[in-house]
């Protein structure tokens, strides 16, 4: 097997499932699956019979089985050496979701919602499109070695007034390495835009506001923004942003038709919210899949405000941050593989000048940054 052959591992009880699934992941070339099995106690015991250098780099895991199920068999799986990348999958339904947030708390990589019949099941192409590059993603971000902590950059002369994300393959875990160093007292608004079926945004959203930052909900529409609470669009809405006459800016859902196969997406959100903000909008991709968010940012950068993404070397799945080149790009810290460790001191006060360190280390997502926009962006 050649060195650049991503290895997987599926386990989950419905053997017809698992041929499914072998099917679709193999259809890529660059993926083997090595191993399938029914469940978690049979998962651990293959493990154990394998080679280091043969282990796989990501497993698959259902976590509805019988004997073992996955949410009993994720740490342990996580306690093996070398450490593998677990991605669960779940139903997509609320207790679904459920399962699926309480799984990335105890470790896991990623989820993976399994579609419905009424969806097409397996042949969904929006799941199928899923499945590989969240496999793909995160096998190679698995083999990356961890690098050690470097001296801060820092982002000069930048006072945003709001702060605006979009996320997607492997968002979850990058939302919450970054929301719980966010100050709780933080005096702006921060918005989200997470590719997520409908379910899932309200689980995540009590996810992160439950990790010691500032407070976080799944929007509503009609609800006004307020300064240190985050707001997460809904599955299956955009979310917009409107000025009131009298100046309070509101959240508006729309049911518009999906924007580069996504609802939510990202290019909606920053749209609007670079006509109210201009210079005042801080907006940061922490990981893309596709095209989304890569008008949007534009537009953000017309108006004068800052974009903060991931480098293109980092990304997945051809997505944003590559058609972007002009003078006002700066690499925040190549090689593009450490986790920002992002901390706001001067979004703890309003209108308090000062800059972003922006720190390198160690953690989940392993991305890199780039920066563009008017603000005076540098790499120390």
């Amino acid at each position: 097997m050649s060195n650049a052959t991503l290895r997987v591992m599926l386990c989950d009880d419905s053997q017809a499932m698992r041929t499914s699934l072998a099917r679709l992941l193999e259809s890529d070339p660059i993926i083997r699956i090595i191993a399938q099995v029914g469940d978690g106690e049979a998962a651990l015991r293959v493990l154990e019979t394998m080679p280091p250098a043969q282990q796989p780099d990501v497993i698959l895991l259902d976590l509805e089985m019988p004997v073992m199920d996955g949410m009993t068999a994720l740490p342990l799986l996580l306690a093996r050496r070398p450490r593998p990348v677990v991605i669960v999958a779940s139903a997509l339904t609320q207790r679904g979701a459920s399962q699926a947030m309480a799984a990335l708390r105890a470790g896991a990589a990623d989820y993976l919602p399994k579609p419905s019949t009424a969806m097409g099941g397996l042949r969904d192409s929006a799941f199928q499109a899923e499945l590989l590059a969240k496999v793909k993603g995160w096998a190679r971000i698995g083999r990356q070695p961890d690098l050690p902590l470097t001296r801060p950059g820092a982002v000069a002369g930048l006072q945003p007034r709001a702060i605006a994300i979009g996320a997607s393959t492997g968002g979850p875990q990058a939302l919450a390495q970054f929301v719980k160093r966010l100050p709780r007292q933080l005096h702006l608004p921060v918005l989200i835009t997470q590719h997520m079926p409908a379910g899932f945004t309200a689980m995540l959203a009590q996810h992160l506001n439950g990790l010691g930052g500032p407070s976080c909900s799944e929007a509503r529409d009609g609800e006004a923004l307020r300064p240190g609470h985050i707001l997460i669009a809904p599955g299956n809405h955009h979310m917009i942003l409107r000025r009131a006459d009298f100046g309070a800016v509101h959240v508006q859902l729309s049911a518009d038709p999906p924007e580069n196969f996504c609802r939510p997406a990202v290019d909606p959100m920053l749209r609007s919210l670079a006509t109210i903000y201009g210079r005042g909008l801080l907006a940061i991709i922490l990981t893309g899949m596709g095209q989304d968010g890569l008008l949007g940012c534009q537009a953000v950068a017309r108006a004068g405000g800052t974009v903060l993404a991931q480098d293109e070397a980092a990304l997945w799945s051809g997505a944003c941050p590559a058609p972007w080149p002009g003078p006002a790009w700066r690499s925040f810290s190549p090689p593009p593989r450490p986790w920002p460790n992002l901390f706001w001191p001067p979004c703890g006060k309003p209108h308090e000048p000062g800059n972003l360190p922006v720190s390198r280390g160690h953690g989940e997502a392993a991305l890199g940054w780039r920066a563009h926009g008017q603000s005076g962006l540098y790499a120390a």
